[in-house]
């Protein structure tokens, strides 16, 4: 927990019974009790809160990592530069002399 030993906290409590008094330690005690409490579960929320964040990180970054890896090349055949099929000729005016008419 902390620093503090069995005979520190002793200590602590006779000081607070002398300067507050037997009627207000208990109060003050309880709000020490209750401002802990709220402390604690808002660092347990936070805490909560950054590993979900950094775990959504590592799943987007898992997610993007794939399509970052691949760059297509000319040699790739799924690739939008590489043409599979064949280019067929055109015909020029003279073939066009030399082909039937349709």
């Amino acid at each position: 927990m902390s620093g503090i030993g069995f005979s520190e906290l002793i200590i602590l409590f006779l000081i607070g019974l002398i300067v507050l008094g037997p009627e207000r330690l208990p109060r003050v005690a309880n709000q020490l009790g209750t401002w802990l409490g709220q402390a604690r579960r808002m660092t347990r929320v936070m805490k909560r809160q950054l590993e979900e964040e950094i775990d959504l990180e590592g799943i987007s970054q898992t997610i993007k990592q794939p399509f970052e890896q691949h760059t297509p090349h000319d040699d790739d055949t799924f690739s939008p530069q590489h043409d599979p099929a064949p280019a067929l000729p055109t015909a020029s005016r003279s073939d066009a002399a030399i082909l039937p008419p349709a």
